[in-house]
């Protein structure tokens, strides 16, 4: 069973910059697409980025220019680099991969000053 472990949110001011990471395990095989989604309270959970493990990324308009998702090959870990962080992003942020789809149990990002 594939369990996916989130690490690294917190609280920062307006600009600031935070790095998520997850790491997976439960699996022998490399996984298709590992990401990360958000939800603030009352909204729904939406992407934030994506990346196969082709290296092939995606990115909500929201985001872009200010995170970077990476991947180390085949490697079953993810990071997200998030700079100039705005109240907005502000959430509950989850890893996921989509086969099979597994969600972690999420860390909250704060961005306020």
């Amino acid at each position: 069973q594939v369990r996916l472990v989130e690490s690294g949110g917190g609280l920062v001011q307006p600009g600031g910059s935070l790095r998520l990471s997850c790491a997976a395990s439960g699996t022998s095989y490399s996984l298709s697409t590992l990401g990360w989604y958000r939800q603030s309270p009352g909204d729904q959970r939406e992407l934030v980025a994506t990346i196969t493990n082709g290296g092939t990324t995606k990115y909500s308009d929201s985001v872009k220019g200010r995170f970077t998702i990476s991947r180390n090959g085949l490697e079953n870990s993810v990071t997200l680099q998030m700079n100039s962080l705005k109240p907005e992003d502000t959430a509950l942020y989850y890893c996921y991969t989509n086969y099979p789809l597994t969600w972690g149990q999420g860390t909250q990002v704060t961005v306020s000053s």
